[in-house]
């Protein structure tokens, strides 16, 4: 009699492990498949550069925060007949709409950097689209055209990001040249930073609030000039037609 119940207790045991170890297959197998989907799936990359044969380049301004350089940064932009892309941040442009205006009046484009400066990747779909829309709404009141272009705030992005910026008909619009004028570098730091790396199809990025960029801006706009480039808006580089961007997010005209 003490035998058979050992043999059931035995019985039991073998059963409990055996469940526990199909469960534990189940869960493997789909940890996989999980890991085998998210490998397949493709990454989006904004664009940082242009494929381009033309010679030109761009460059552009984050607006965030403060106010204080805007204007003296417009004057050397037009002492030089130079046009640039300002990407705003809604906040910026609720509490400077004056300086929105005179951004798009000087013929300069008004673009988007969200409604409110968040890390975008931290946000529901949902929520990335109302911050686009939002500052989108923003600029057109004031400029009368709807932006097309949308740089996220710190570079921060990931494929729903870029997914979200296009299902708004939208451009997601990174950097390959970082003038580092956020680290207060020196005026003859931050050019042989940018003259250093720009070449055909660059995007430039600079800000309207570091310390130094007024001061760089006239011989960064000379430099690139003297090497043969022309200055041009972001819009006016990315040229019409299906595009895909690689793996260093320069894009590319697909082939028909």
């Amino acid at each position: 009699m003490r035998l058979l119940i050992l043999t059931k207790r035995s019985l039991l045991s073998i059963g409990f492990c055996l469940m526990i170890g199909i469960l534990a297959a189940v869960v493997t197998v789909s940890s996989t498949v999980r890991a085998v989907q998210t490998a397949a799936s493709p990454k989006e990359n904004p664009i940082y550069r242009v494929e381009s044969d033309k010679k030109q380049v761009a460059i552009s301004f984050d607006a965030a925060w403060g106010n204080e350089q805007t204007a003296e940064l417009l004057d050397i932009l037009d002492e030089h007949e130079v046009k640039a892309t300002f990407f705003l941040v809604g906040s910026w442009v609720d509490n400077y709409p004056e300086s929105v205006r005179e951004i798009a009046g000087r013929g300069h484009d008004v673009e988007n950097h969200s409604n409110t400066h968040p890390h975008m990747p931290e946000l529901s779909v949902a929520d990335m689209t109302e911050e686009i829309r939002s500052c989108n709404e923003k600029i057109a009141e004031l400029t009368g055209d709807t932006p097309t272009l949308f740089r996220p705030p710190y570079g921060d992005y990931n494929n729903e990001v870029v997914s979200s910026v296009k299902s708004c008909n939208m451009y997601c619009v990174q950097w390959d040249v970082d003038s580092l004028d956020w680290k207060d570098p020196t005026p003859e730091q931050m050019t042989k930073t940018v003259l250093g790396k720009v070449k055909d199809g660059s995007i430039v990025l600079m800000h309207n609030g570091a310390k130094n960029t007024p001061a760089a801006l006239p011989s960064i706009i000379k430099g690139i000039q003297d090497m043969g480039l022309e200055i041009v808006l972001i819009k006016d580089l990315i040229p019409e037609g299906e595009y895909y961007t690689d793996v260093q997010g320069e894009l590319h005209l697909t082939e028909n």
